[in-house]
């Protein structure tokens, strides 16, 4: 008997379901349960690893079920039946760091496929948990299920007097994020910059005091939020002179907008932060009846620029952000709002930091995320670097893995021993410069994972 699908747009035939679903499709979903499908699942538990392996002695639950942040995933026959279950959660007591483990994974059917899915389901749950780490001990007869799943192997280790293999998946969320923002930026831009200030936000005119930078706004951002898209084109020049510890002086704006209320809209935005920051707009362009553009550049003086390229081996990295605000409506997990309710003078003591402190080497966070920014000041420093996780100042309401990835507002690393006085801002050691390329994260329990490899941009040291 044949099966159609009616939809809204159409008909989809029975053999369009069986494309989507597998030939045959699946006979189990995979849903995070509720009070009894936990019970379920710890039954299945209770009997595969107490009953029938005798790995625990009368109950194999222990902390991590009482723990609230544990999440359950169960997978459910046609009938709503238990057939198996995985569980995960944050791997370490206290605030939420990254770090997630998964375990006591069980399957009660010979359902084809149904471990397998519980894993990927499971990888995909700690992903968006924000997870940067995601780490499973295993028995010796089922890590290489795991390695055909594309975990890798780390070490052996003993769970229950009996021999297990720590298994870990591997993340890149941060790679990818790099890749995509500032890997191409090498070839492209050879030759471009002064001497001793490879890869920097901004630049020293030669023969002054000057600092210029100049910064564009993506045109879809421009379409989607311009005012909240003109003050962000204050926000990123400010922050690239203050990386250099620059005093900003004047803004140069250019403006493509489709008629004169849409440009009016970005202007108030670039207006409002200009007066926020104290810094005049002396000028530009600004054209009509053309797609979206908008782009700002912006002069400051220091006598002693601070280059990004100045780290030296050994050297402490400091974190210095401010951790106020929240997520930009429309941008949740990506741009981290804390200046556009800031008074003036909080916002010009924490531009002002860098400058006053003078540290070896400094960058304002951007596109590429606190890790990919870190990569860019050790590779201009001829180094790898190590960012110690838990140390790391984050805001509450942000996961681990959205706040290394995100745009954050106001945050600059540095390093060298510099301490940043920057008002509301929040400062903390949390890494250090060292041999090799690429950036490590160092978790609680001493492991480091590789979240880059390489240097970030193929610029090389300044």
């Amino acid at each position: 008997m044949s099966t159609t699908v009616v939809q809204t747009a159409g008909v989809m035939r029975a053999a369009d379901v069986r494309a989507l679903l597998g030939d045959p499709p699946p006979t189990f979903l995979i849903d995070e349960a509720d009070d009894g499908a936990r019970r379920a699942y710890h039954r299945l538990r209770h009997a595969a690893f107490v009953e029938n392996q005798g790995l625990f002695d009368g109950t194999d639950l222990d902390e991590r079920d009482a723990d609230p942040r544990t999440v359950v995933l169960v997978a459910r026959d046609p009938r709503g039946a238990v057939i198996g279950g995985v569980r995960l959660g944050p791997a370490t007591d206290g605030p939420d760091i990254g770090w997630w483990q998964g375990g006591r994974l069980v399957t009660a059917a010979r359902t084809k496929g149904v471990g397998a899915a519980l894993v990927r389901a499971a990888c995909a749950r700690a992903e968006a948990a924000g997870a940067l780490r995601f780490d499973a001990t295993v028995q010796t007869s089922t890590f290489r299920f795991f390695q055909r799943l594309g975990w890798e192997t780390v070490r052996s280790v003993t769970v229950a007097s009996t021999p297990h293999v720590l298994m870990r998946w591997p993340i890149g969320r941060i790679a990818r994020l790099v890749k995509a923002t500032k890997s191409e930026l090498g070839p492209l831009l050879q030759g471009i910059g002064p001497a001793g200030f490879v890869g920097d936000d901004g630049a020293p005119v030669p023969g002054s005091d000057l600092v210029a930078a100049c910064d564009a706004i993506l045109p879809a951002m421009v379409e989607r939020d311009p005012e909240w898209a003109g003050w962000c084109s204050v926000l990123v020049n400010v922050n690239d002179l203050s990386a250099m510890g620059a005093e900003p002086v004047g803004l140069l704006d250019a403006l493509g907008a489709r008629d004169g209320s849409f440009a009016s809209r970005v202007l108030g935005g670039l207006k409002r932060a200009a007066g926020a920051y104290g810094v005049p707009i002396l000028g530009g362009h600004t054209q009509l009846g053309v797609p979206a553009a908008l782009s700002v550049t912006a002069l400051g003086r220091t006598a002693q620029p601070v280059a990004g390229g100045g780290g030296r081996l050994g050297q402490h990295i400091r974190l210095t952000a401010d951790l106020a605000g929240g997520w930009r409506p429309g941008y949740a997990g990506r741009q981290w709002d804390s200046t556009s309710h800031r008074r003036p003078e909080e916002l010009r003591t924490m531009l002002a930091a860098v400058g006053k402190a003078q540290p070896s080497a400094a960058k304002d966070v951007s596109m590429a995320g606190v890790v990919g920014t870190l990569g860019m000041l050790a590779e201009a420093s001829g180094c790898a670097a190590v960012l110690d996780v838990a140390d790391v100042p984050k805001p509450d309401p942000a996961t681990m893995g959205d706040w290394l990835t995100c745009f954050p507002g106001f945050a600059m690393l540095t390093s060298g021993p510099q301490d940043l006085e920057a008002g509301p801002a929040v400062s903390a050691v949390c890494g250090q410069l060292t041999t090799g390329h690429g950036v490590g994260l160092r978790w609680p329990d001493g492991d480091v994972t590789e979240a880059l490899t390489a240097g970030v941009t193929g610029m090389g040291a300044a």
